[in-house]
């Protein structure tokens, strides 16, 4: 945020130095308790774990920014001085990490520390094996933030949301849980559908912009990726050229790119005379989403462009 004077943002950046009293004073004046998600995924499971109740769910990532690019202004730091509960992941938005850690006054919702997160060198597969061979104590270095990609692991998000909103506002603690619960039930139906969406396919291999899609192999899916974590990084000669062999023999007839970035899928798609497809990584919803869209809906639609895709029956 940039001001006209620069004594208005020594004001403001005093106000933060001086302790969150200058924005938290009205926090529960009138009954509200406050959550602030770091970014969309984490403020739909705020929103259905604290439906019907006096809670209000403020989202970090504005629609139409790209999440690993947040850099918080003055007025979304206040969010987080303000909120009674502050939800993100650490290590998937630095600037968010830094903010909770110098300002946040109230309760705290790590979802890497109730989402097993998996390590990005391994498959679904791989990471239950090796959880099982190693008591579940393994260290495999850097983890793939993109656990939303598994409806299940959002449940248990979920369930541990509630937990966290239960000790926030006791009142409403059987509230939170029931709404939990439901949130599960319905997120495990979508995972049923996933499973059975993509059990007899014509082809297993999805190619795709930026690697935000590994949490889908656990359906049986191969992803390649034209990029690796951040979608903002550049493809390589070497990189082109292995997903062009591997379009190639796997008869691939589709590159997906992403909403919020799609020049990489559709650059690869049209140099190689291929469809050009959409598949969300839900990581943040665009400006303007069409109404009712919610995470439920974009993960029915990537599973029905999947299923076109690859020839599913």
């Amino acid at each position: 945020m940039r001001f006209s004077s620069g004594l208005v943002t020594l004001s403001a950046l005093a106000l933060l130095a001086s302790g969150c009293s200058a924005f938290s004073d009205s926090a529960d004046d009138d009954g509200t308790t406050k959550v602030a998600a770091a970014f969309y995924p984490l403020a739909y499971v705020a929103e259905r774990v604290s439906e019907g109740t006096d809670t209000k769910v403020d989202l970090l990532t504005h629609p139409g920014t790209e999440p690993h690019d947040l850099e918080l202004d003055v007025s979304q730091t206040a969010v987080v001085v303000d909120a009674d509960l502050v939800v993100f992941e650490s290590g998937f938005q630095p600037a968010v990490d830094d903010t909770v850690e110098q300002n946040a006054d109230g309760a705290t919702l790590d979802a890497t520390d109730v989402v097993d997160l998996l390590p990005v060198d391994e498959s679904a597969a791989e990471h239950e094996e090796h959880a099982e061979e190693e008591g579940g104590e393994h260290d495999h270095g850097d983890a793939d933030p993109h656990f939303w990609q598994d409806p299940l692991r959002m449940a248990d998000l979920g369930d541990a949301m509630a937990e966290k909103l239960a000790d926030v506002d006791g009142d409403n603690a059987e509230t939170y849980r029931t709404n939990a619960a439901a949130l599960r039930k319905d997120l495990e139906a979508t995972d049923k559908a996933f499973s059975a969406g993509l059990a007899d396919c014509e082809r297993d291999t999805i190619v795709v912009s930026h690697d935000a899609f590994g949490y889908l192999e656990k359906y049986g899916l191969h992803i390649a990726s034209i990029v690796g974590l951040s979608p903002e990084a550049e493809p390589t000669a070497a990189v082109l050229g292995e997903l062009q062999e591997l379009i190639r023999t796997e008869g691939i007839t589709t590159v997906f790119s992403e909403p919020l970035e799609p020049a990489l899928g559709e650059d690869l798609a049209t140099d190689l005379g291929l469809s050009n497809g959409v598949l969300d990584p839900i990581e943040g919803l665009i400006k303007d989403a069409p109404k009712g869209s919610d995470y439920l809906s974009l993960m029915n639609a990537n599973l029905e462009t999947l299923v076109s895709a690859n020839g599913c029956r």
